[in-house]
């Protein structure tokens, strides 16, 4: 796997080279306008910035060995999931065609021969992110506890070039994708125990659980959602045009909260409460930078309203705001205890606790 790693990192950088080459030169063609020079340094721009992050994906895949190989058994799998949701061509050639991706799956080194272990489906945030090494000291955490973690790079991750990044379906066909991560994982891995399955998920990955319990609620034992985007409504009403234009791009959603209300609020898990039929723990904060408490409280009350049994822990004002429960200080383990005790309950791992 790392000679593999090595070589896909070594023809990035060449890749790298190649978009620098084609980048806009000062010798213009004769009559090109302003408008269209800069139309195409943004171009060359964009192109330049989805090759950076192929690269940094290259390099991140590496550092996983080094990060958790000792307790873990890693690997990255292409698998596939439901057609993209916007296609420029329906007739085309292959535009229906499944979209495929990549899940990554951490194995306890320490399994025993035979050994059914439990397993949780963990998607990663960010509107465009990817799953990378910024959780490994969560996933070392799990696998201690003997806990097989599968990870997707559903559509829309970052890391994969330009075309993927715009398969982004938010609250939409990328709960599909995790879902069909899970399915793969069931029918292929050997040591999960079908009947000790969960959900876990951090801020747009508490979103993404928190619609995969909503959708297929006896699929799973249990499920914690951490500080979740949680009503995309209340979100473009507080975040800046930019953020916005990442929901309302032609090859996402295409309209704006205001012009299509239903679309942002089908894909929001506090208009789709009533759905939920799993275990459910929810941790927020009350100084939380990126998703505003205001949107969990939201969320809180819906559940309540709804009459739904479930269980929340609101932190005030502590320190990491987003990041809460997530850092490496006394007060994120204390915070993982906790989760990882709720976790326990409904799914047995061999080695509860941190």
């Amino acid at each position: 796997m790392k000679k593999r790693l090595l070589l896909r990192l070594l023809l990035l950088l060449a890749l790298l080279l190649g978009v620098a080459a084609r980048a806009p030169a000062q010798d213009a063609p004769a009559g090109a306008g302003l408008a269209d020079q800069v139309r195409q340094l943004k171009e060359a721009n964009d192109d330049l910035q989805h090759r950076l992050d192929q690269l940094a994906k290259a390099i991140d895949d590496v550092a996983w060995s080094q990060a958790v190989g000792d307790v873990a058994v890693v690997d990255k799998w292409r698998i596939w999931g439901p057609p993209p949701a916007n296609v420029k061509n329906p007739k085309g050639l292959g535009a229906g065609n499944p979209v495929k991706f990549y899940t990554y799956t951490f194995v306890p080194r320490d399994r025993k021969p035979g050994q059914k272990l439990p397993m949780l489906l963990l998607p990663h945030g960010g509107v465009h992110a990817d799953m990378g090494t910024y959780a490994a000291h969560i996933i070392r955490e799990l696998i201690r506890q003997g806990y097989v973690v599968v990870a997707p790079d559903y559509r829309g991750s970052t890391g994969y070039g330009r075309a993927f990044y715009e398969l982004i379906d938010y609250g939409g066909l990328e709960v599909d994708d995790c879902h069909a991560a899970k399915e793969w994982a069931l029918e292929n891995l050997d040591c999960v125990d079908p009947a000790r399955v969960g959900l876990v998920g951090w801020s747009h990955g508490g979103l993404i659980v928190l619609m995969e319990a909503f959708a297929h609620p006896r699929d799973y034992q249990c499920v914690f959602a951490g500080v979740p985007v949680s009503d995309l409504v209340q979100r473009m009403g507080y975040y800046d045009d930019e953020y916005r234009g990442l929901f309302s791009a032609p090859y996402h959603i295409g309209k704006t909260a205001n012009q299509d209300l239903a679309e942002y609020k089908r894909r929001s898990p506090v208009w789709n409460v009533e759905k939920l039929d799993t275990p459910l723990l929810i941790h927020t904060n009350t100084n939380d930078e990126d998703v505003n408490y205001v949107e969990v409280e939201h969320l809180i009350q819906a559940l309540k309203a709804a009459g739904k049994k479930f269980e929340y822990k609101v932190y005030e004002n502590a320190p990491g705001g987003h990041s809460m429960d997530r850092l490496d200080t006394g007060l994120a383990k204390d915070g993982r205890r906790e989760i990882y005790a709720f976790l326990a309950r409904y799914l047995k791992p061999p080695k509860p606790g941190m």
